[in-house]
């Protein structure tokens, strides 16, 4: 199909025929070509969502005509439930407002309402009526986030929690060695080490939520730089109401307009946060990876599933894919969270000119992240053997034991019965009964690993 010849302020541009979209979107195709980055799916929805919005107020407040306001309304929410995406071909390293996407909208959506209405709708005068791309776009990081950790992240990181604590009541009844420095410590139950995991996953959830008030506010309604110039002064309360209705998420208009367009302080927060779980997963797989390695020559304390070809040049190995691939991803998630970073920064007078790579970033953790986490509790936790006679085994022949005597004996003959026994791998009974007055059912009763883990 031949191009079609449109134009905008700047003048004439040809624009792909069949486009939904007009000259602004064709000439930031044209400007921006420096990656295969696009909004993904979530913001897409959410600036959906903020259009369909708009054009019920401003059809309720009298500023479109019902029937346009209505078809703006119908061809918006098609964008949010994503009939559309196609029409979004833009680069994220674009403009730093993300004006290039929100025109990109506005173009889509008035096309759509243009054929729905049989009126000539534009995209600026009625579908970004009350708007700017700098109170839009920053809403639609807020939106879009918001939802992702609400309904995908948090749920998995849940889910995840709860199969290490069944995990946990199932070897309850498994006493090993503990370890610090990478180094035998006193005996421990398996499922208070998992608890420990449980623990540290439940503190980040509950840091994440912590975070979220500050970005369920939303700027819309303040438009250029928080005047509320061209905006009916009704309209950002009214819009954001709406949306808090739509999507059943508590947003709030932001306290202050000024502060939540000229910066990216609450996606900031959400990232840090979201580092944070990175973190606590890293532990967790890496703990993982050292209990499973082996089968012969490493711990071997648990067995985790086997799931495909570990080599291809060593038959029958086994490999700890999904650690590895969780583990992969935590460090994504940092290299994220240091853009994000570094794009907060970049809040000049009033406005952050970082806006498109902030949203990708951070997006970008929350899916990735989701989908560890629900791997992690599908392919590694449910199906894990534990090696009960490795274990128990080791814990009984760990010298370490000889702590529980320093209370009766005093720490230095503890010591000395503990490196002989290391050293000769002898038993801490046998030698202890040589060592002290203890009687042997003194000793059993006081080196019992099961009685040291409380």
């Amino acid at each position: 199909m031949a191009d079609v010849l449109l134009h905008d302020s700047f003048g004439e541009i040809r624009v792909p025929a069949g486009a939904l979209y007009g000259p602004q979107t064709q000439r930031a195709v044209e400007n921006f070509a420096f990656s295969d980055f696009r909004f993904p799916r979530p913001f897409l929805a959410a600036l959906g969502l903020i259009k369909k919005s708009a054009a019920e107020v401003n059809g309720e407040l009298g500023l479109l005509d019902q029937d346009m306001a209505s078809a703006v309304q119908e061809a918006a929410e098609q964008v949010e439930k994503g009939l559309h995406d196609s029409q979004f071909p833009l680069d994220i390293f674009q403009t730093g407002s993300g004006t290039s996407t929100n025109m990109n909208a506005n173009e889509v959506v008035a096309t759509l309402a243009g054929r729905i209405c049989g009126q000539q709708v534009h995209p600026n005068d009625h579908v970004n009526l009350g708007q700017s791309s700098n109170d839009v776009i920053p809403a639609a990081i807020r939106i879009s986030s918001a939802r992702e950790v609400r309904e995908r992240l948090l749920p998995a990181v849940e889910a995840l929690a709860a199969a290490i604590a069944e995990k946990g009541r199932e070897a309850d009844h498994v006493v090993k060695t503990g370890r610090t420095h990478l180094m035998d410590a006193v005996p421990m139950r398996l499922s208070q080490e998992l608890g420990g995991w449980e623990a540290q996953l439940r503190a980040a959830s509950a840091r994440i939520e912590s975070s979220m008030p500050r970005g369920l506010e939303l700027p819309l309604g303040g438009t250029a730089i928080g005047t509320g110039l061209n905006a009916d002064p009704r309209f950002g309360a009214l819009v954001v109401g709406r949306i808090a209705d739509a999507s059943g998420l508590p947003f709030t208009r932001s306290p202050n307009l000024f502060a939540a367009i000229s910066s990216q302080d609450a996606s900031l927060e959400l990232s840090a946060q979201l580092r944070g779980l990175s973190v606590t997963l890293l532990k967790i797989v890496n703990d993982l990876r050292w209990m499973n390695s082996g089968p012969v020559s490493g711990l071997s304390e648990i067995s985790l599933p086997a799931l495909q070809p570990g080599s291809s040049i060593m038959p029958g190995k086994v490999n700890p894919v999904i650690p590895e691939a969780v583990a992969m991803i935590c460090a994504q998630v940092a290299g994220n969270d240091a853009t994000i970073m570094i794009g907060a920064q970049s809040g000049a007078f009033q406005l952050n000119t970082m806006l498109p790579v902030i949203a990708w970033n951070l997006l970008s953790s929350i899916h990735l992240l989701s989908g560890a986490v629900g791997a992690l509790a599908s392919k590694a936790i449910a199906g894990f053997v534990v090696n009960e006679k490795r274990l128990s085994e080791l814990a009984q022949r760990n010298p370490i034991l000889a702590t529980a005597l320093a209370p009766r004996i005093g720490y230095d003959l503890s010591a000395e019965i503990a490196k002989e026994a290391g050293r000769t791998g002898r038993s801490v009974i046998d030698v202890a009964l040589e060592k002290t007055s203890l009687s042997e059912a003194e000793l059993r009763e006081i080196l019992d690993p099961r009685k040291m883990t409380g």
